[in-house]
């Protein structure tokens, strides 16, 4: 099965405006993920825009982007708007990689990858194991629960997502920001008005379970630390710039 990687990015985040091209070691936040994306040799790696400022960026490190729309309601349909730019009838699976995780580990993205291929799922993300408690109450955390503890080898289908969870005695894990969709799921998801859940809870993922698309999780090896305020930004500056020591 052939699988094409799409990141989704934008300048005009709420809470950290212009964090695509934030730089750590000389590199924009974009072109590190996209190298990732790269480093992970699943299949081809576009970044889909909505910023030439970005475009310029990506392709002046030696990667390819495209500008999209800037009316799009989430990065899932920003990156159906960038497939259907391309001539993708030899494509089967497309990974939607989040442009703010510079430190997503390249195997995860191959074992998603994997499972989706070996499972013939619809749409597969990935999670890890929650080991500090604060988390379960810090919105800025998304949470799944799952049907089964996940282990590293079983791919169970996900509840709930959540950005709060009270009742921890439940099958709950850290979400990650990626996600593998068949390609006739994607252009099924996308077809679909956001639903009431997703506008309330800002999760796009409701949109998937309230359509009866099911979504199925693996273990991840590592839970890698997105760029959503200044203070994540430096906290991965920090550790991408000791890894350079």
């Amino acid at each position: 099965m052939k699988t094409l990687v799409i990141i989704p990015s934008r300048l005009s985040a709420t809470r950290l405006p212009g964090k695509p091209l934030l730089k750590v070691n000389g590199l924009s936040i974009i072109s590190h993920v996209y190298k990732k994306a790269e480093q992970a040799n699943i299949g081809d790696v576009i970044v889909a825009a909505e910023d030439q400022e970005i475009v310029d960026d990506v392709k002046k490190n030696g990667g390819q982007a495209i500008i999209t729309k800037n009316y799009h309601k989430t990065g899932t349909d920003r990156i159906y708007e960038a497939l259907t730019k391309f001539d993708n009838s030899k494509i089967d699976l497309v990974m939607n990689l989040q442009g703010d995780e510079p430190l997503m580990n390249t195997n995860d993205i191959k074992r998603l990858n994997n499972r989706m291929i070996k499972s013939n799922s619809n749409l597969g993300t990935l999670a890890s194991a929650i080991s500090i408690k604060g988390l379960y109450k810090n919105e800025n955390v998304v949470k799944v629960i799952t049907e089964e503890n996940l282990t590293n080898s079983n791919f169970p289908e996900a509840i709930n997502f959540s950005r709060k969870i009270f009742d921890q005695n439940q099958k709950i894990y850290q979400h990650l920001g990626i996600y593998c969709y068949k390609k006739e799921t994607l252009k099924k998801f996308v077809s679909f008005n956001q639903s009431a859940n997703e506008i309330k809870y800002r999760l796009e993922q409701h949109r998937a379970l309230e359509n009866n698309i099911k979504i199925n999780v693996a273990l991840a090896e590592t839970t890698p630390i997105g760029v959503d305020t200044e203070e994540d930004f430096l906290a991965i500056k920090k550790i991408m710039e000791y890894k350079l020591k």
